[in-house]
């Protein structure tokens, strides 16, 4: 397999960090790795396969070298200018912020769920909310088979969201010392707020899971409610994800629809006590379901608990198998 020259923006944060551990794992093909942050990490080394790099301080002259495939994970701020930079130079982007989601031009990308659109990329290709990509696996088949007509969502997202200024707080909160990053204290609390509040009284997170699935399903007209809450665990979101589909259907085609897509387990026997927990999630790679059920609301709908690691598939994974997908496809 071809070997690539990469670099990764925010090498230094905990989704840059964790971008290496999922390239060593799955043996991503590099041959040049670069290694950037802002000029309070630069010069800091960092380990990967046995060798140490230096981390770079980001500038507009940073891709002046040969890159084929840039990672960031260092903020929309940074992604819009450096991002630009990077793809005026020739360097496919995947982006791991809010930056360029939205962009009619840029492909929002879950491989899983709709890898076909990696095609319409002209040098950026962004990678979806951490909540986004979870709650999207187990929609794909549904969708197809079924036709979603409505979707709410009920997020219980991990302090990891935040990135290490979340952990800190909960670790500190558990102390007994005052928040740093939430505006209450986490520690045995919840706070139905992330993100800052809109006009129309949601958060910015909720607005991001509602257009982002519409963007990422191909469905504009598709109604989607969200309430997005923080919870006091380190790693992995979970999330109610409640259905409403135009065409009826038995239990046990959802169950074989949901086994038959990539990516998903699921972990459903509540005789015996199982279902999906974010302790268990956490370090992995797949997209956990479990407590399936008829919504005896609505004539056609289901309830469903989704849990999945937000860091690995909520953020470096699901990048790196992007950047997969633009080998295997020819497309870089």
């Amino acid at each position: 397999m071809k070997k690539l020259n990469m670099a990764i923006v925010g090498a230094t944060g905990l989704v840059g960090r964790t971008f290496l551990q999922v390239l060593t794992e799955r043996n991503f093909p590099i041959d040049n790795l670069y290694l950037f942050a802002s000029v309070r990490s630069a010069g800091k080394k960092i380990e990967f396969r046995g060798r140490e790099y230096l981390v770079e301080e980001l500038t507009p002259a940073s891709f002046d070298r040969k890159v084929d495939i840039a990672l960031f994970s260092a903020g929309a701020e940074v992604s819009l200018q450096y991002g630009s930079i990077a793809r005026d130079k020739g360097v496919v982007v995947i982006d791991n912020s809010s930056a360029w989601r939205m962009e009619p031009t840029v492909p929002l990308v879950v491989p899983e769920v709709n890898p076909e659109d990696i095609h319409q990329h002209r040098g950026i290709i962004a990678n979806p909310n951490c909540s986004t990509i979870q709650a999207v696996v187990p929609l794909k088949n549904l969708h197809t088979a079924l036709q979603l007509k409505r979707i709410i969502y009920c997020t219980y997202q991990s302090v990891s969201g935040s990135g290490l200024r979340g952990i800190q707080d909960l670790e500190a909160g558990i102390s007994g010392q005052n928040p740093q990053t939430y505006p209450y204290p986490i520690a045995f609390n919840c706070l139905p707020q992330i993100g800052m509040f809109m006009e129309d009284g949601y958060t910015k997170e909720e607005i991001k899971m509602v257009e982002e699935t519409r963007k990422i399903l191909h469905a504009d007209d598709l109604k989607i409610t969200a309430t997005a809450v923080r919870i006091p665990v380190r790693y992995s979101h979970s999330i109610v994800v409640n259905l409403e589909f135009a065409k009826a259907f038995e239990l046990r085609d959802v169950y074989r629809l949901l086994r038959e897509t990539d990516g998903l387990i699921v972990q459903d026997d509540v005789k015996n006590n199982l279902y999906p927990l974010p302790i268990l999630a956490e370090g992995t790679d797949q997209v956990y379901v479990g407590r399936i059920r008829r919504d005896h609301s609505v004539e056609n709908g289901i309830n469903m608990w989704v849990v999945a690691d937000n860091i690995r598939k909520g953020a470096a994974t699901n990048t790196v198998q992007i950047a997969e997908l633009l080998v295997s496809e020819g497309l870089i």
